[in-house]
């Protein structure tokens, strides 16, 4: 990359910083807000068209409170949020995508126990989508794919067989050392917005520690940390009591925010 290039990158680079609500994180943002959730709608219809969606009013009337009253204290009112639950018994999971679109598969259910276990679920995915994770991992794809491109040009006067050699070893490098890593600073931050904004809608956040402690014993053969994007469940339980009392200031008994257990639960 010539100098006038590089400046100009330097410049786009710094005028695309931004700050994480809570944790005051610095990130990059390639991404306005508007496009970002635009692309987060268009992924939400296109994800909801090939999974069954859970009909018991019920069920969802649940799911929606709890995803609501953590909304709400989220403070994203030009968000369209959305919460819809996916009929999925052997998927333990959730996502959320920019914008305010969330999904809840049943298969989670028996883990999350009951709505504080829930809530510690959804704080989790909303603490995501307010944090721009999505459009953060896309500006350091960017970063990555505009390294690569470079390197590729410095590399031009080498043999073919080298240059494959050593872009492989960058790809490596790039998965290991960067985009893992990246995934599991992103995990961990949503844990930490996520047990902030539950004690925020009312609910203890001393759920959040149970349900991982649940999620270990039942995935025992989980990957080593460093080759994983989610931080190990040690990791996350030992960081889950670090913010303890931080979340703790947050937190006050709501009436309103009853803890039910979830359906098939007893």
């Amino acid at each position: 990359m010539r100098p006038p290039i590089l400046l100009a990158f330097a410049v786009l680079v710094l005028a695309a910083c931004a700050t994480v609500p809570y944790t005051k994180r610095s990130q990059l943002l390639f991404l306005s807000e508007s496009q970002e959730m635009q692309l987060g709608a268009d992924a939400y219809k296109e994800v909801l068209k090939k999974e069954k969606i859970e009909t018991n009013a019920a069920v969802v009337a649940l799911v929606r409170d709890v995803g609501l009253r953590i909304a709400k204290v989220a403070n994203k009112p030009e968000y369209k949020w959305e919460f819809t639950v996916i009929d999925e018994p052997k998927t333990a999971n959730a996502f959320a995508l920019p914008g305010g679109k969330v999904a809840v598969y049943t298969g989670i259910f028996p883990v999350a126990h009951d709505t504080a276990g829930l809530a510690a679920v959804l704080g989790h995915e909303v603490g995501h989508a307010i944090a721009h994770h999505a459009g953060e991992r896309m500006s350091q794809g960017i970063i990555i794919q505009a390294i690569g491109t470079a390197a590729t040009v410095a590399l031009g006067s080498y043999s073919a067989g080298t240059q494959q050699a050593i872009m492989q070893a960058f790809g490596l490098g790039a998965q290991v050392g960067v985009i893992l890593p990246f995934g599991r600073s992103q995990e961990a931050e949503a844990d930490h917005i996520g047990l902030i904004l539950m004690a925020q809608a009312g609910y203890d956040p001393h759920a959040a520690l149970q349900l991982w402690q649940r999620f270990e014993q039942m995935n025992k053969q989980a990957p080593p940390e460093f080759l994983s994007t989610h931080p190990s469940y040690g990791t996350r339980e030992h960081n889950i009591q670090s913010w303890m009392p931080e979340a703790m200031s947050y937190y006050h008994e709501d009436a309103t925010a009853k803890v039910e257990l979830l359906p098939g639960e007893s």
